[in-house]
């Protein structure tokens, strides 16, 4: 299987998942419009569920950009990043991103954006730092892999469709404390009651692994096309060995936006044991897998 085969195979995928968690929202809006005797909860959960994917679309870089502090750079400010991001995105024959930079000593990258037209890319101050310029040039290219892949649109509305999940289930939840559904106290009301709650307590976890699934294969495939593109994966490896060494997390560090940076921003020590015991539950694969992989490329 080539490259661009998986490329190809990934994106059916990942409308394939979105498609299933549309399916999931109606669902459990669904199930909350029964309980409470209410078909306008349904429509309103499919109204609202619709208008969080639009909105996901269109703002999906605004959105990014406000929680993660980045400020928008020029050529004048920063003419290493930006000619370096220049010369790349020319390179893949990709669109200019806008620039922005994370005033944060962390070293880490992300890109955001709904298409190749309407894409950004940002670096930390503390990743301009350390790296040299292949280093650099090998994040960089790393992260306008994820552009030309159309990876960031899927990874943000995953992000929405889970939360929008997470609120079904609170609502759900609530609702019950609060009471409702007094006409469906019958056998087959309260089987469907504790297969809902069921459903409804589990749906955020498998939102959450899902969007971590997707994460770690697109970064697998993202390191491989940046190596591609700059065909010196040394670069890369390099620049994700020094990433690895700063231990310490990034200071606005978030479980809503983790995913999209090349490594992982929450650092190597503050993790939960829970989430240490096992690889499902963080959002980037193992440094060490993705440097052995760069450096048994042959290109």
């Amino acid at each position: 299987m080539t490259l661009y085969t998986q490329q190809g195979k990934n994106i059916r995928k990942t409308w394939f998942l979105m498609s299933a968690f549309l399916v999931l929202v109606i669902a459990l809006g669904y199930a909350i419009s029964w309980y409470m005797g209410s078909p306008a909860i349904l429509y309103g959960a499919v109204i609202f569920a619709l208008g969080m994917n639009l909105y996901s679309y269109w703002y999906s870089d605004s959105l990014v950009i406000k929680m993660t502090g980045a400020k928008p750079v020029t050529r004048e400010s920063h003419p290493q990043l930006w000619n370096t991001v220049e010369n790349l995105a020319i390179t893949a024959g990709l669109p200019m991103p806008k620039v922005y930079v994370v005033n944060d000593p962390a070293p880490n990258a992300f890109a955001t954006g709904r298409n190749p037209e309407h894409a950004a890319v940002a670096a930390t101050s503390g990743l301009l730092g350390i790296l040299n310029q292949t280093e650099l040039e090998g994040v960089l290219a790393h992260e306008l892999s994820h552009i030309g892949n159309r990876d960031i649109l899927v990874s943000t509305v995953a992000v929405v469709l889970a939360g929008f999940v997470a609120i079904l289930a609170d609502i759900f939840m609530r609702s019950m404390m609060w009471g409702g559904g007094g006409d469906r106290d019958n056998k087959a009301g309260a089987l469907f009651l504790v297969l809902g709650v069921i459903g409804i307590l589990l749906a955020p976890v498998a939102a959450q692994l899902i969007q971590m699934a997707i994460s770690r294969k697109r970064e697998y495939l993202a390191d491989v096309s940046g190596a591609l593109l700059t065909r010196y994966p040394e670069g890369l490896a390099s620049a994700l060995e020094k990433i690895q060494a700063y231990s310490q997390p990034m200071q606005r560090a978030n479980n809503a936006t983790a995913h999209l940076f090349i490594a992982d921003p929450f650092g190597n020590n503050k993790r939960s044991f829970a989430q240490k015991i096992s690889n499902l539950f963080q959002t980037h694969p193992p440094t060490a897998d993705r440097i052995r992989i760069l450096r048994d490329m042959d290109v």
